[in-house]
């Protein structure tokens, strides 16, 4: 492992040379990740993307994309579009991007099941803001909404999401 590396455990991340609070899936962690189970996939993962809402805050890396009013997340097995970002009005079950609350004012993307998805074996992993300390997930890694911008800012091309 680089000190690039994101690398999670339970309770917190270790990134270039520091700690940050973290949650992780209600799930724990899992190696037969599925959908629906809550639980986070161990593995090593490359960040494919960022996301952001412009309306909430400044572009926080030169790569991140925003998030639009009709951005939406495939999270159903039966979409062919199942595990991509999709816009409304959009006829399977998905997850909006663009949230009234601010825990998706900044993503990261993993490449957990994607971009070829196995249909079942789960849904997008992101990286975003927590709703409180040691309140789970649904299977994403999430942290404190300043901890978050700060790592965001510091990701490199090679930067990968180690989950032991």
């Amino acid at each position: 492992m680089k000190h690039t590396d994101l690398v999670v455990t339970p309770t917190h991340l270790r990134f270039m040379g520091r700690r940050f609070p973290c949650t992780i899936g209600r799930g724990g962690l899992t190696s037969r990740k599925a959908e629906g189970d809550g639980a986070t996939p161990r593995g090593i993962h490359r960040l494919v993307g960022m996301l952001y809402r412009p309306d909430r805050m400044a572009k926080p890396a030169d790569w991140a994309l925003p998030i639009g009013p009709f951005d939406l997340w495939s999270d159903d097995i039966k979409d062919p579009d199942y595990n991509m970002m999709v816009s409304a009005p959009h006829p399977y079950k998905h997850e909006r991007l663009r949230r009234s609350d601010p825990m998706y004012d900044l993503v990261i993307l993993t490449d957990w099941n994607w971009p070829y998805a196995v249909k079942g074996r789960g849904s997008a992993i992101f990286i975003h803001a927590w709703r409180g300390p040691g309140r789970p997930t649904a299977g994403c890694v999430a942290f404190r909404a300043d901890h978050l911008r700060w790592i965001a800012a510091r990701i490199r091309h090679e930067t990968r999401l180690v989950i032991a």
